[in-house]
């Protein structure tokens, strides 16, 4: 088993990556730089808010590794503009060129920015679950991107993974074996890990978070994501966690909430209803534990409502 001494930088900001702060990066468009996390693989964590002008859509975490024989990103990003300030960022620490693009899911801030590395002649790989959910909701995606960030969405446009798969996607370059893997349903169609078993490291996507509260969707079965979670995630058994948003950690964290939170929630919500509840006084069950994770006074009351929905009717 092979262990690394975590950068103390990527923990003593952590208090700092909370929602109240615009941009951490200013002479950039990347809501803050990347940051070397274990040998040769980097991250540039997103803001843990909604997408606004000031962080330029960049509130999710855009990662790469650096193999010796190509470097491979993970997040296409949230615009074209976001894309080509990641680009440099690879640019100013290694000559080796981008060879891959793993998009995580089918959401505008993983996706957008293909429309950078598509001119670029770059592959782009997602799962086709997640390729079907862009293909049906891109453009509104993107009309939601140039409403929110304005002269910032210049040049974005709607492109789609260059190639699709269903189960898993393997590359091997230099000293790095990346797999992108779909474990099953979780929070949204098509979410895939990147998992890098010779470093015992897992760039979760949207499977994991731990810094600000998960939004359930209308389409984030939540019984299916649990049961995904234990049966393929945790066999994983990751040293090291690279989350869709947030800083990276370890799996305890990232279990205790994401796991944690929706068994919480979904205690509740039966409690909720073994007392002959309804929707309206759903969403003012206590969720009081979480209260102090980012984007908790977005999310918290519409996650009941969700988990209320599904559950009436398992």
């Amino acid at each position: 088993m092979k262990y690394w001494t975590i950068p103390v930088a990527l923990f003593a900001t952590a208090a700092a990556a909370n929602e109240n702060i615009p941009d951490q990066y200013p002479q950039s468009l990347l809501y803050s730089a990347p940051v070397e996390f274990v040998p040769g693989v980097f991250s540039a964590i997103g803001a843990t808010a909604p997408s606004t002008y000031d962080n330029a859509g960049h509130n999710n975490n855009l990662s790469f590794v650096i193999t010796g024989e190509g470097v491979v990103v993970v997040n296409g990003g949230g615009s074209y503009g976001l894309a080509a300030a990641l680009h440099d960022e690879i640019r100013a620490r290694t000559d080796e060129p981008v060879v891959l693009v793993i998009d995580e899911n089918g959401q505008g801030h993983a996706m957008l920015g293909n429309s950078y590395w598509a001119e670029q002649g770059v592959k782009i790989i997602a799962h086709s679950d997640a390729a079907h959910e862009f293909e049906q909701t891109g453009h509104r995606q993107l009309e939601s991107a140039q409403r929110n960030l304005q002269d910032r969405a210049e040049g974005t446009f709607v492109q789609g993974p260059t190639e699709t798969f269903d189960d898993e996607y393997i590359v091997d370059l230099g000293d790095y074996r990346i797999e992108a893997r779909y474990l099953g349903p979780a929070h949204s169609p098509g979410d895939v890990v990147v998992w890098l078993p010779n470093q015992e490291l897992v760039i979760s996507g949207d499977m994991a978070f731990h810094e600000r509260m998960l939004p359930i969707f209308e389409h984030t079965y939540t019984a299916d994501w649990l049961d995904t979670w234990d049966n393929e995630f945790e066999a994983l058994n990751a040293t090291y966690v690279i989350p869709g948003h947030g800083h990276p950690t370890n799996m305890e964290q990232v279990r205790r909430y994401t796991k944690g939170y929706l068994e919480y929630l979904r205690g509740k919500i039966g409690e909720h209803l073994d007392n002959g509840g309804d929707l309206a006084e759903a969403y003012y069950v206590d969720q009081s534990p979480y209260a102090h994770l980012d984007t908790f006074e977005e999310l918290a009351k519409r996650n009941a409502g969700r988990v209320y929905e599904q559950m009436e009717f398992e």
